[in-house]
């Protein structure tokens, strides 16, 4: 079945809402400074906590702050990095940033399984790029504090363009802080150019909401430019879109499934191509820090016999979605886990290349792109 993936979270929604409401109206709904009356929920011991931090609690204090804490507690009691509370205002911010414009500092991180905030992905030309950051940099701090909600952190790091935000990382085990300008973030995902007159190279960063057509415009600028073959660069593309991860696919895929994807039942859908692909023999690069879209993208060209190059990749297999409420705050959920075309599992497990080649760091040399290229010749 062709679904797009906003047909599918239409269908996803319906199925769920009934049981979201019941679960989550009453903690949501809020008659005083929080009540409940959702089973477990202790009406009389909030209360008498709230009692405690008025009469004994040393410092001023927005009771809102409490209550946002409080919906964000109930969500990360699910122990999952993807899922999350966000206030309207985080969520505004996360809409925007997912359309491709936003202001901000330019860097894509995901939470990994030691539960760290690690870049894998700094826009060129951003403001994170010129403080320095790198890809595989890990982030402990804004402005001095810590988040263990990655949504909230992402929020605390974008603002106002002109504002100033204090970033504190790790790199090889050396913390350091810096200070970022923010700046209006326009997100250009593809870049292309000919490595030489038969080989095209195309670099997808993200997937945002013209990632798709703007690959097969660059598909169409480096065959009118002469090439033969492809290398595809996924490396350090944090994901994204599904939509445009399976757009892209598309260009490479006779008809056939892109990859499934699987709700808390077992109930299973398809994300499929269309008929027609390049005749462009294509060799595939990525990197630990390829996650997401981009692995879901490398795990079917993978399955339909494109050679894949560099390293594992970061292992984020699943989906998330985000049900926007009355009062323009949302919880964001995983509700999917996606398998390849041949129902291989990318979630905590990855895409193992089936060329695997260390970029060393120690060199100026891209020994992964110079890989693929000895590939194609």
């Amino acid at each position: 079945m062709n679904i797009s993936i906003g047909r599918f979270i239409i269908i996803v929604v319906a199925a769920f809402a009934a049981g979201i409401v019941l679960s989550l109206a009453a903690m949501f709904a809020i008659t005083g400074p929080l009540s409940s009356g959702s089973a477990g929920i202790d009406d009389g011991k909030l209360s008498q906590i709230k009692g405690y931090i008025d009469k004994y609690y040393l410092r001023d204090y927005d009771e809102q702050d409490l209550i946002d804490s409080a919906y964000r507690g109930y969500v990360a009691g699910l122990e999952d990095p993807y899922s999350s509370y966000m206030t309207k205002d985080e969520y505004e911010s996360y809409e925007t940033s997912s359309m491709g414009t936003y202001s901000g500092i330019g860097v894509t991180f995901e939470m990994d399984d030691k539960g760290r905030y690690v870049i894998v992905n700094v826009n060129k030309g951003s403001p994170a790029e010129k403080a320095g950051l790198k890809a595989g940099d890990f982030m402990t701090k804004v402005d001095g504090k810590t988040y263990s909600d990655q949504d909230v952190m992402a929020a605390k790091i974008r603002g106002e363009k002109g504002s100033t935000v204090k970033l504190t990382y790790v790199r090889d085990d050396e913390e350091k802080t810096v200070s970022i300008v923010r700046d209006k973030i326009v997100q250009h995902s593809v870049d292309h150019k000919l490595l030489d007159e038969d080989t095209g190279y195309i670099e997808i960063t993200q997937f945002i909401d013209s990632t798709d057509t703007d690959f097969l415009e660059a598909m169409k600028a480096v065959q009118k430019e002469g090439a033969k073959d492809l290398i595809l660069d996924l490396r350090n593309n944090g994901g994204g879109l599904v939509d445009d991860a399976v757009g892209v696919a598309d260009q490479f895929l006779d008809a056939g499934v892109v990859c499934y994807v699987q709700d808390k039942n077992g109930k299973t859908e398809e994300y499929t191509a269309t008929d027609g692909k390049t005749d462009l023999k294509t060799v595939v690069l990525v990197n630990e820090n390829s996650a997401s879209a981009s692995e879901i993208l490398a795990a079917a060209l993978q399955d339909n016999g494109y050679e894949i190059v560099g390293t594992k990749t970061f292992g984020k297999g699943v989906i998330q979605t985000s049900f926007e409420m009355p009062a323009g705050d949302a919880v964001k959920l995983t509700i999917l886990e996606y398998l390849s075309p041949k129902k291989h599992k990318v979630h905590e497990k990855g895409v193992k290349p089936d060329v695997k080649v260390k970029d060393k760091e120690s060199t100026e040399e891209d020994e992964q792109l110079e890989k693929a290229e000895e590939l194609l010749n």
